[in-house]
C-alpha cells in the first residue's frame, strides 16, 4: 500500500513506519522534523500541522491508499488534515485512546462505554480526554470515508518516550532494594506499539472501520513478571520489595505517575487494566510476550537513550528517593534504603 503517516518519528508513529516498510509498503511521513529523522526507506515531508497552508503545501496533490494519524493535541488539526485528504486517500486511521471514556472507566468496559463531550473544531488541548475524543470526531467528520479509531490504553515497547517502562528498567538496573507496588500478581493490560502498528496496517488494508479497544487481554502479564523481566534483561541484582496497595496509599505515592504502569486493583483506576478487547482480537489483534517487549525496550534505551517527552506534562515521572523510602517503611523495613 501507499501509506501516509502523519507523525512517524517516535513511539507509535515510528513503529507504524517501520512495520509498513517491513511489509513492503511505500511510506510517506509528515512531521515538523523536531523529533528525529524518519526511518530509512520512508519518504519524508516536513510541515507544521497547526498551519493548514504549510500542511497543504507539503502534501501537494498526491494520493495514498491509507493514512495513519498519531496526533494527540488540538482536534482542529485532525479536522484540517482529514478534510485535506478527503477523496485523496482510501482509508484514515486516527490513533485515539481509551481516555475518551468518561472517568472512571468501568471495569470490563467495551467500546460503547460513555465518552466525554468534545468539539472536533476545538483548538484547545489542555484536556487530554476531550482532545482525543475531539480527534475521533474530527477524523470522521473531515474525512467522510472509511475511518478506523483504535483506542489503545497503556502503550509500551521501544520508542516509548513517555518513560513508563524505561523508568522501571533504569531504576531496577541501579540495584538496591526497589519498592514495587503489589500485589505481585496484579494483572496488567497494555500493548506493544509494534503490535498496535501491525494491527492498524492490516486493518487498513482490509478497510476496517469503527472503534476498537486495542490493548492486550487483561492479565497478559503481571507486575511481578514485568519487573522480574526488567531485572533479567538489565543483569541487575536489585531486590524487589513488594508493597501492598493499602501501604502504597498510606505512603502517599501516586499510582500511574510516581508508580508508572501500576494502578490499584480496586477503586477508580481499576478499569485501566480491565478493558473488554474481544472486538479487536476478533479482528486479528495479537500481542507478543512481555519478555520480548522488555528486552527490546532495554536494547533501544542502550542504543539511543530516552528522548525528552513530546509533551512534558504527560511524562510518567516515576517515584523519587523520598517516595521509595516511604514505601520501604510501609513495607516494614524502616532501615531500608533505596539504591540508585
Amino acid at each position: 500500500m501507499r501509506i501516509l503517516v502523519l507523525g512517524g518519528t517516535h513511539h507509535v508513529g515510528r513503529a507504524v513506519v517501520e512495520s509498513a516498510l517491513a511489509r513492503g509498503d511505500q511510506v510517506t511521513t509528515l512531521s515538523r522534523g523536531a523529533s528525529g529523522p524518519p526511518a530509512l526507506g520512508a519518504s519524508p515531508r516536513f510541515a507544521d500541522r497547526t498551519d493548514p497552508v504549510s500542511l497543504a503545501a507539503a502534501l501537494g496533490d498526491d494520493e495514498w491508499d491509507a493514512v495513519v494519524d498519531t496526533w494527540s493535541l488540538a482536534p482542529r488539526v485532525v479536522l484540517d488534515s482529514a478534510r485535506l485528504l478527503a477523496g485523496r486517500a482510501g482509508h484514515y486511521t486516527y490513533i485515539s485512546s481509551r481516555s475518551v471514556h468518561v472517568w472512571p472507566i468501568p471495569v470490563g468496559a467495551g467500546e460503547s462505554a460513555p465518552v466525554v463531550d468534545a468539539d472536533p473544531a476545538d483548538d484547545d488541548a489542555s484536556d487530554y480526554s476531550a482532545a482525543k475524543r475531539g480527534g475521533e470526531l474530527a477524523a470522521q467528520e473531515g474525512f467522510g470515508g472509511p475511518v478506523l479509531l483504535p483506542r489503545p490504553g497503556l502503550i509500551l515497547g521501544p520508542y516509548e518516550r513517555v518513560g513508563r517502562l524505561p523508568f522501571w528498567l533504569r531504576r531496577i538496573r541501579s540495584g538496591g532494594r526497589v519498592p514495587c507496588p503489589g500485589p505481585a500478581g496484579r494483572p496488567l493490560q497494555y500493548i506493544d506499539a509494534r503490535d498496535l502498528a501491525e494491527w492498524v496496517l492490516a486493518a487498513a488494508a482490509r478497510g476496517l472501520t469503527g472503534e476498537f479497544n486495542t490493548v492486550s487481554r487483561p492479565g497478559h502479564t503481571t507486575m511481578r513478571e514485568l519487573l522480574e523481566q526488567c531485572r533479567t534483561v538489565t543483569g541487575s541484582d536489585a531486590e524487589l520489595v513488594w508493597v501492598n496497595p493499602e501501604a502504597v496509599a498510606a505512603a502517599g505515592v501516586a499510582p500511574w505517575t510516581e508508580l508508572p504502569i501500576w494502578v490499584p486493583p480496586t477503586g477508580e483506576y481499576a478499569g485501566l487494566h480491565e478493558a473488554d478487547v474481544s472486538a479487536a482480537y476478533s479482528a486479528g489483534l495479537r500481542c507478543r510476550p512481555v519478555a520480548e517487549t522488555v528486552a527490546d525496550t532495554w536494547a533501544w534505551l542502550l542504543a539511543e537513550g530516552l528522548p525528552a517527552p513530546a509533551h512534558p506534562g504527560r511524562a510518567a515521572g516515576g517515584m523519587d528517593a523520598a517516595a521509595e523510602q516511604r514505601l520501604l517503611e510501609q513495607a516494614g523495613d524502616p532501615q531500608g534504603s533505596p539504591g540508585r
